[in-house]
C-alpha cells in the first residue's frame, strides 16, 4: 500500500498541486470484483479544496488514471453499515448513494476517520456519519506510512497533526515574507547567512524598541496624571447623579399611584361597558314585543292577517327561547321569569292552535262529506255521479289549510305531542271521508262497466224473462267481487240484471277459444270493449292525480320534505279477528323501521287512502269476470300508470299500490291465457263431420289481432310475447292432436289447412317474436300438403306404373337399359297392352272422380282446393315425364307412345276445375 500510495502521490496528485491524505482499496458492492481506490485530497493553493477521488489502473496495467472525482462538499452521508460490528462495506451519498466494499475493515476505517476530519477543519455543513462508532471519530487515523521524498508531513497520519497544528498565514504576513526573500535572493541558496541576516536586524529592532519606550516616559506620566484627573471628574458625577435619583424616587412613588388609579379606571370602565353589553343581549334577544304577545295570546286564525300575525309571533318566540345564553345567565332572576313567561305563551298558543286546527279538520271533513245537511242520504251521493264518473276535489281543503304550514313546523317543533295528535286527528278524518267517496265513485264504475255488458246483450236479443230467477245469486257474487260491506241502494239491482246478462251471453260455438269466461270475445264487439277500456282509464286517471295532490300536501302541511328525520304520530294499533290488540307496539318498532320522509309519507297514505288497493281489486274481478280479454286492457293501462308514477317518484304510496294491483292484473292475464290453452287442450271434433278450420285457430287469430291493437307501444309488450309463445305453441300441438284423431277428414288436409291459416296469419300481423313459428307453420303447411297430394293422386295409371317398376327394378338388377325390350314380361308387345288400357278419356274420367273426392276433404274457408289440383297436376305430369324418359331409353326407336299428350292433361285438369 506505501508504494502504491507514493505512486499516486508522484504521478497524480503532485501534478495538479494537491496532497493525498487518505487512501482505500475498494470495489463496487454487488457486481464483479474490479479494484480502484478512492483517495481524500486537499490542494496546496488557497482557499484549500477537499475532493474524494477515484482512481483505476488503465486497462493496460501500466499506469493510475483518474476516473472519477467528487467535492466533499457535495457529500451528504457517510454510512458505515454497522457500528458494533467489523464489516467493510460503507455507503457514501453524493447527488446518488454510491457502495463500496473495502479490501479490510481496518483500510474503511482508517479512511472514514480520515473523511471526518477533513470534515471538521474546513466544512461548514457538517456529514452526517451513520453506523459509525464515536471511538472511530474521536481517534486520529494511524498513521501508516509517510509521504514521498519532498515533502514535509506523512500522507496518513503527518499530514493530519499538522492540520491540528497548522496556522495559516494572513495576507499581510505572506506579503512581508515575499517582500522580504525578494531583497535576499540568496535566502534559499544559503539559508544559514539569510538566518544570520534576520537575527542581526532583529537585534537592530529590539534595540530601537527600548530606545522608542525609554523616551515615551515622560508622556507616559502625562498620561497617568490626566486618568487621575478624569477619575476625580467620574466620582463628581457619580454624586450629582445620586442626587438626581433620590428626587426621582419621590416621582416615581407618585406616577405608580396615578398608574394603579388609572387602571383601576379602566378596569370599572370595562366592567361598564362588558355590564351594558350584557343588557343589551338580553334586551335584544329576549324581549319580545307587545304585538307578538297580543297575537300568541288572541291573535285571529281565521283571517290571512291574523295568521300571518300569529306565523311571526310565532317565529319571534321561537327565537326568544331557542337564544343560546351566555354563562350565568341562568341565575338572573329576570331572565328566569322572562323564560316563564314564553313557557307559558308557548303553551297558551299550541292549545289556541291545535284547538282552531282541530275545529278546521271537523268543519272541512263534514263540509266536504255534506254530513251537516239535516236529513241527507248517503246513498244519494251514488245516483249523483252516475252520469259523470269522477272524483271530488279537495283543492280547496288544502288551499285553506296550507296557510297553517308554517305554524304546524312550529307545533312540531315546539309541541311534538299536539303535532302528532292534530296528524292523528287530520288522517282519521280523512281516511272516512276518502273511504266513502271511493267506494261510491268505485261503484258508479262497476256500474258503467257492467253496462257494456248489458248493451252486448242486447244485440243477440236475448228474453229478460229469466233474469229474475239469478238475480240474488249474481248480487251475491258481485259483492264479494267488489267487496262492499254494505247494500246497494237504487242501482243495484240494476248491476246485477246486467252482470246476469253478460254471464248468459255465450258465443253458440262455445268450444271457441275466446270462449273462456261468463261472455264471449263476439259478444262484445270492439265498441264495447272501447268503452270499458275509458272507463278503465278514467278511473286510473282520477284517482292517479288525487293521490298525488293528497300526498303532495301531506308533505307541505306536514313539513316532511324538510325534515325527513321526524317522524309523524303512527295511527293506533287495530285489533285482530279475535278482538285482541294486535301485538307489534304502536310506535316503537315502526319509528324503528322509519328512515326517511317517504316512509313517513307513505305511511299515512297507506293509512287515508287504505281501500284503494281492495277497490281497485274488486273492480279489476268485476272487469275480467264480465270478459276475460278485459284483463289485456287493464294490464297495458295499470303499467302504463305504474310507469308513469314510477317516473315521480318510486317510493310513493301512488307507485306502490299500482304496483301491488299490477300483480293481480298480470296474474289475471296469465290465468286468461292458460284457460285458453286448456280450453285448446279440451277440445272434441266430431266424427260425422270434416274437421276444417279449427276454432281454437281462428280464435288465436281473434286474440292477436285484439292483442295487438291493445298493446301497440305498450310498456308491457314482453308480457304479451311470452303469452304469444305459449298459445302458438299450444296451437300447434293441438292442431296435431285434432289431426291425428279426425275420422272424416285425412290427417294431411287438417294440418294443411289449419297451418295454411296459421301461417297467413302470422305473415299478415307480423308478430316479431313468433317468426320461429310463422317459418315452423309455412313448412309444416307445405310438407302436408306435398303429402296430401302424393297420397291422393297416388297412381292413377297403374298397371303402367306398376310396369315401369318392374323396368326399374331389371336395371336396378344389371340389365342393360336398350335390352330390357328383349325380357319377356317388359317387350314391346307388352308394352302397348298397357298403355292401351289408359285412353284419355278414361285418365279424364279418373281425374274427375279425384277432383270431387278431394273437395269433400277440404273446407271452403280456406280456399286451397285450386292450390291443391294445381300441385296434383305437376305431379301428374312429373310422373308422365318419367314415363316418357323410361321409354326413350329403354325401348330406343320403337315409336311408342302414350295415349294423350301433356297438352291433353293440362286440358283435363282445366275442364275438371271449370266444370265445379
Amino acid at each position: 500500500m506505501t508504494a502504491i500510495k507514493h505512486a499516486l502521490q508522484r504521478d497524480i496528485f503532485t501534478p495538479n498541486d494537491e496532497r493525498l491524505l487518505g487512501i482505500v482499496n475498494v470495489c463496487k458492492a454487488g457486481k464483479k470484483k474490479k479494484n480502484c481506490f478512492l483517495c481524500a485530497t486537499v490542494t496546496m493553493e488557497r482557499p484549500v479544496q477537499v475532493k474524494v477521488v477515484k482512481v483505476k489502473k488503465s486497462d493496460k496495467g501500466d499506469f493510475y488514471k483518474r476516473q472519477q472525482t467528487w467535492e466533499l462538499r457535495d457529500l451528504t452521508e457517510v454510512d458505515a453499515k454497522d457500528a458494533s460490528k467489523e464489516n467493510p462495506e460503507f455507503d457514501l451519498h453524493f447527488e446518488k448513494v454510491y457502495r463500496w466494499v473495502a479490501s479490510s475493515a481496518a483500510e474503511k476505517n482508517s479512511f472514514i476517520s480520515c473523511i471526518w476530519k477533513l470534515n471538521q477543519r474546513y466544512l461548514r455543513k457538517k456529514v452526517e456519519f451513520v453506523n459509525v462508532s464515536s471511538q472511530l471519530l474521536e481517534e486520529l487515523p494511524k498513521a501508516e506510512e509517510s509521504v514521498p521524498s519532498g515533502e514535509s508531513q506523512s500522507v496518513a497520519g503527518g499530514d493530519e497533526d499538522a492540520l491540528d497544528d497548522y496556522q495559516e498565514l494572513s495576507t499581510r504576513e505572506e506579503q512581508d515574507i515575499e517582500g522580504m526573500m525578494e531583497m535576499c535572493e540568496y535566502a534559499v541558496s544559503n539559508a544559514e547567512g539569510f538566518a544570520e541576516q534576520l537575527s542581526r536586524e532583529l537585534q537592530v529592532l529590539d534595540g530601537a524598541n527600548i530606545q522608542s519606550i525609554m523616551a515615551s516616559e515622560k508622556q507616559v506620566n502625562i498620561l497617568m496624571q490626566l486618568l487621575d484627573e478624569a477619575l476625580g471628574e467620574v466620582d463628581t458625577i457619580e454624586g450629582k447623579l445620586s442626587s438626581y435619583e433620590e428626587m426621582l424616587q419621590s416621582v416615581k412613588e407618585q406616577m405608580d399611584q396615578i398608574s394603579q388609579s388609572n387602571r383601576h379606571i379602566q378596569i370599572s370602565n370595562s366592567n361598564n361597558v362588558k355590564l351594558l353589553d350584557e343588557i343589551q343581549f338580553l334586551v335584544n334577544y329576549m324581549d319580545l314585543s307587545k304585538g307578538h304577545v297580543r297575537a300568541l295570546q288572541e291573535g285571529d286564525l281565521t283571517s290571512p292577517k291574523g295568521i300571518e300575525a300569529c306565523i311571526n309571533a310565532s317565529e319571534a318566540l321561537s327565537q326568544c327561547m331557542n337564544v343560546a345564553l351566555r354563562p350565568g345567565h341562568e341565575k338572573l332572576m329576570a331572565v328566569t321569569q322572562q323564560q316563564l313567561l314564553f313557557a307559558e305563551l308557548r303553551d297558551t298558543f299550541a292549545r289556541r292552535l291545535t284547538n282552531h286546527l282541530n275545529n278546521v279538520f271537523v268543519h272541512q271533513f263534514y263540509r266536504s262529506s255534506c254530513l251537516s245537511l239535516p236529513g241527507h242520504d248517503q246513498s244519494s251521493t251514488l245516483s249523483q255521479h252516475t252520469a259523470e264518473l269522477s272524483l271530488p276535489k279537495h283543492s280547496p281543503l288544502h288551499r285553506d289549510l296550507l296557510r297553517y304550514s308554517k305554524l304546524m313546523e312550529w307545533l312540531k317543533n315546539t309541541h311534538r305531542e299536539k303535532y302528532e295528535g292534530l296528524s292523528r286527528t287530520y288522517v282519521d278524518y280523512m281516511s272516512r271521508l276518502y273511504e266513502r267517496e271511493i267506494k261510491d265513485f268505485f261503484e258508479v264504475a262497476k256500474i258503467k262497466m257492467a253496462g257494456t255488458a248489458k248493451e252486448a246483450k242486447g244485440k243477440f236479443g236475448k228474453s229478460q224473462t229469466t233474469l229474475p230467477r239469478k238475480e240474488s245469486a249474481l248480487k251475491q257474487e258481485t259483492e264479494s267481487l267488489h267487496g262492499s260491506s254494505g247494500k246497494l241502494t237504487g242501482s243495484t239491482s240494476s248491476l246485477n240484471k246486467l252482470t246476469v246478462q253478460g254471464s248468459n251471453s255465450r258465443r253458440s260455438q262455445s268450444s271457441s277459444l275466446l270462449d273462456m269466461g261468463n261472455m264471449s270475445a263476439s259478444d262484445l264487439d270492439v265498441a264495447d270493449r272501447t268503452k270499458f277500456d275509458k272507463i278503465f282509464e278514467q278511473v286510473l286517471s282520477e284517482l292517479e292525480p288525487l293521490c298525488l295532490a293528497e300526498q303532495d300536501f301531506i308533505s307541505k302541511f306536514f313539513k316532511l320534505q324538510q325534515h325527513p328525520a321526524v317522524l309523524p304520530p303512527l295511527p293506533e294499533p287495530e285489533e285482530s279477528d279475535g278482538g285482541t290488540p294486535s301485538r307489534i307496539p304502536r310506535q316503537a318498532e315502526h319509528r324503528q323501521s322509519l328512515s326517511s320522509e317517504k316512509d313517513v309519507v307513505r305511511l299515512m297514505m297507506n293509512k287515508i287512502f287504505q281501500s284503494i288497493e281492495t277497490e281497485l281489486n274488486s273492480l279489476i274481478a268485476l272487469g275480467d269476470k264480465v270478459d276475460s280479454f278485459n284483463s289485456l286492457y287493464m294490464l297495458v293501462k295499470m303499467s302504463h300508470h305504474v310507469w308513469t308514477a314510477e317516473n315521480v317518484d318510486p317510493a310513493s304510496y301512488l307507485s306502490t299500490t299500482l304496483g301491488n294491483v299490477l300483480v293481480t292484473v298480470k296474474r289475471n292475464f296469465d290465468k286468461c291465457i292458460s284457460a285458453q290453452i286448456r280450453q285448446m287442450e279440451e277440445v272434441k271434433i266430431s266424427k260425422k263431420s270434416k274437421v276444417g278450420i279449427l276454432l281454437f285457430v281462428t280464435g288465436f287469430e281473434e286474440f292477436a289481432e285484439l292483442a295487438e291493437t291493445i298493446f301497440r307501444n305498450a310498456e308491457r309488450r314482453g308480457d304479451l310475447d311470452k303469452a304469444y309463445v305459449k298459445l302458438i305453441r299450444a296451437v300447434f300441438v293441438n292442431v296435431e292432436k285434432v289431426a291425428n284423431e279426425s275420422q272424416k277428414t285425412p290427417r294431411d288436409v287438417v294440418m294443411m289447412e289449419n297451418f295454411h291459416h296459421i301461417f297467413s296469419t302470422l305473415s299478415r300481423l307480423k308478430i316479431s317474436c313468433l317468426d320461429a313459428e310463422r317459418r315452423e307453420a309455412k313448412h309444416k303447411y307445405t310438407d302436408h300438403l306435398q303429402s296430401y297430394v302424393i297420397n291422393s293422386l297416388g297412381q292413377p295409371l297403374e298397371k303402367l306404373n306398376h310396369f315401369f317398376e318392374g323396368v326399374e327394378a331389371r336395371v336396378a338388377q344389371g340389365v342393360r337399359e336398350e335390352e330390357v325390350s328383349y325380357q319377356l314380361a317388359f317387350n314391346k308387345q307388352e308394352l302397348r297392352k298397357v298403355i292401351k288400357e289408359y285412353p284419355g278419356k278414361e285418365v279424364k274420367k279418373g281425374l274427375d272422380n279425384l277432383y270431387k273426392k278431394v273437395d269433400k276433404h277440404l273446407c271452403e274457408e280456406e280456399s286451397l282446393l285450386q292450390v291443391v289440383w294445381h300441385s296434383m297436376q305437376d305431379e301428374f305430369i312429373r310422373q308422365y315425364k318419367h314415363f316418357e324418359d323410361l321409354i326413350g331409353r329403354c325401348y330406343p326407336g320403337s315409336g311408342i307412345t302414350m295415349e294423350f299428350t301433356i297438352q291433353d292433361m293440362l286440358e283435363y285438369f282445366s275442364s275438371i276445375a271449370q266444370s265445379h
